[in-house]
């Protein structure tokens, strides 16, 4: 068995594909970041609008209770939205019949139609 040699030069990398490796890490971070902060406020967003409505409304008690839904009735109403939206057919047999024919010559599925005759 013939041992291979496996070496890595840190000088045949260019200081500039760093400098772009480096940005670009950067970049891809700091957008995840910043994406998990808009998604963590989303709801504090949300409940804002909606105590804003209600005081509004002239419902200020309402307005200070927890607007929080549980994960149970998010997760129900989930369910049915699916339901409601995938049930575009009504339910079917899933019989399959197979309906015989009296008559089974037909030249559309001749195959001596289709073979070629040669002329001597």
């Amino acid at each position: 068995m013939i041992p291979v040699v496996v070496s890595f030069d840190l000088d045949l990398i260019s200081p500039f594909a760093i400098i772009v490796s480096l940005v670009g890490y950067t970049i891809v971070f700091l957008a995840l970041y910043f994406l998990s902060v808009v998604y963590k406020n989303i709801p504090r967003l949300l409940h804002l609008e909606i105590r804003q409505r209600l005081r509004r409304a002239g419902k200020h008690h309402q307005a200070e209770k927890d607007l929080n839904i549980p994960a149970e009735v998010s997760a129900a109403i989930a369910m049915a939205l699916h339901l409601h939206f995938n049930a575009q057919h009504d339910l079917e047999s899933n019989v399959v019949t197979i309906k015989r024919v009296s008559k089974r010559y037909s030249p559309w599925s001749s195959k001596i139609y289709g073979l070629n005759t040669y002329k001597k």
